[in-house]
């Protein structure tokens, strides 16, 4: 069956109260979250539409209506998609949230950023960082962990962990390439996978 072409995206204001929760959406939003994508909102405004069903059905966007309506917001801007199946429609609530998932950050260039911002007097709080996520991030662990590693004898079994990964027999071999090479690069001795 080909795939119905998908039409000119079009913004349309709809009251917050018309809207329909998608009752088997798996993501969960703390308050906490919640609160961060309203404070997000007040500062940008709404930028990311919510994505719905054709009948007001929520695909993507659950926590920005809740966001919407602790700060009592009438109304919202929705995107329908109405152009997908339904089987694509039910696929697409979950892909929305775990493709995110599956990126991960430049370090270096986001504490940078946010180093920039800092600087300038922008709240970096809303931006969604704990101070405790930028201490960790700003951690390089090749370098203190690493670095004591490395004064270890080779011999000194006493001053040696052991530490067990637990990883899918087929990811066995790619993940013991990786942790042989990193742990060679930095010339750490007394590394052995069992």
């Amino acid at each position: 069956m080909p795939r119905k072409k998908p039409p000119a995206l079009q913004v349309e204001m709809v009251k917050t109260d018309d809207l329909i929760p998608y009752i088997r959406n798996a993501r969960e939003h703390s308050n906490q979250q919640v609160g961060q994508i309203a404070a997000s909102i007040k500062e940008f405004g709404f930028t990311n539409p919510i994505l719905t069903d054709g009948s007001r059905g929520i695909l993507a966007g659950h926590g920005r209506l809740m966001a919407a309506q602790k700060l009592g917001l009438g109304e919202v801007p929705t995107i329908s998609l109405s152009h997908l199946t339904a089987d694509q429609q039910r696929a697409y609530v979950i892909a929305d949230n775990k493709l995110t998932l599956n990126g991960s950050w430049d370090v270096e260039m986001l504490l940078a950023e946010i180093q920039t911002l800092d600087e300038s007097g922008f709240e970096t709080p809303l931006l969604g960082f704990t101070d405790a996520e930028l201490a960790h991030l700003a951690e390089d662990p090749w370098s203190s962990d690493m670095n004591a590693m490395e004064n270890i004898e080779s011999r000194d079994t006493a001053a040696k962990g052991k530490m067990t990964l637990l990883f899918p027999e087929p990811e066995r071999d790619r993940v013991s390439d990786i942790l042989t090479a990193a742990f060679a690069d930095h010339d750490i001795p007394g590394f052995e996978i069992d």
